[in-house]
């Protein structure tokens, strides 16, 4: 039961560092483009991580068997409800403070168990419902959220949105019928798909058709891409898509949480080798009582689920 939990949260602690990279690559880009919009960015940033994820898993993929149709399937779900997410969540982002965003965000800890309720016909055990509170008040201090920006305008709506689509990549996972599916190809078929979906957004908001190419024409914004795409959307995705489906939907929900505590971590000594490699302004945070009390509240929350857990029946043989 701790194995598949300790690698998921390895692969938090790996999207943890897509936070600071991606802010670096922002910053690059901003002083080599005026007249690039951020939708434009954030939008060719997925396209350029995940086709370069794609096109690196390639080769190991293609030395395998051939792809599943169910390996296929899962694979686009996964890109589909992952892309949707990331677009809402985008836009959302636009309408809204980032503190809210990052917080109803999280709001998939709280629908898994909800429909775990709805699918089982029975209440969540005492442990999950106090986990689950533990992580909605460390995400909310966390991200620094004050009671009166708690409103439901057209950001916190898109944000919500995402939530169910993140949800439902989570439930795609734990789906009997894909428990005999592969990692790789699964994870390769997901990044290929997420590109799919953000392309016409790049192409519909790029200033120039040349702004596509000039996005990444500098070495620091292509290395910066380049761990994105191994360390962020590879590595990350392919531990989420091999292990998940051995712990239950719920669990796997409170130990995605943790992500944002390693984002914090790395915020505290990241941005500054990154922006003397990218020659930009972008200093390291430092730590403050929040980040210690949300992030300690989450954490807990997570060894609470852990400890003497009921084991989760796994719907396949361990992996290698």
């Amino acid at each position: 039961m701790l194995v598949p939990a300790f690698f998921l949260i390895l692969a938090c602690a790996l999207w943890g560092l897509s936070f600071p990279v991606i802010k670096a690559i922002q910053f690059e880009q901003a002083t080599r483009m005026d007249d690039a919009g951020s939708a434009f960015l954030a939008a060719w940033l997925q396209v350029a991580r995940f086709l370069v994820a794609g096109l690196l898993l390639l080769p190991f993929v293609l030395r395998m068997p051939k792809v599943s149709s169910a390996e296929l399937r899962q694979g686009i779900l996964l890109g589909f409800w992952g892309g949707l997410g990331m677009v809402l969540q985008a836009w959302g982002l636009t309408r809204t403070d980032a503190s809210t965003s990052a917080f109803l965000t999280q709001a998939y800890c709280v629908i898994l168990p909800l429909i775990a309720c709805l699918k089982f016909r029975r209440t969540p055990a005492g442990r999950t419902l106090l986990a689950t509170l533990l992580v909605v008040a460390g995400g909310a201090i966390l991200a620094g959220l004050k009671p009166d920006q708690l409103k439901l305008g057209p950001g916190e709506t898109a944000t919500l949105l995402a939530a169910f689509a993140f949800t439902f990549q989570i439930l795609t996972l734990d789906h009997p019928r894909f428990a005999t599916n592969r990692g790789r190809p699964v994870t390769l078929v997901m990044c290929l798909a997420i590109a799919v979906i953000f392309l016409p957004v790049v192409w519909f908001t790029a200033p120039t058709p040349g702004a596509i190419i000039t996005a990444g024409a500098s070495w620091p914004a292509a290395t910066m891409v380049v761990a994105l795409a191994v360390f962020c959307s590879i590595g990350a995705f392919l531990l989420m898509n091999t292990w998940q489906r051995r712990v239950s939907a719920t669990e796997a929900g409170l130990i995605y949480t943790t992500e944002p505590v390693f984002a914090a971590a790395y915020a505290i000594f990241l941005p500054a080798p990154l922006a003397a490699m990218a020659g930009i302004e972008y200093g390291n945070e430092t730590i403050t009582l929040q980040m210690l009390t949300g992030g300690g509240l989450i954490v807990i929350a997570n060894v609470l689920m852990q400890w003497k857990a009921r084991p989760h029946k796994p719907a396949v043989a361990p992996a290698p």
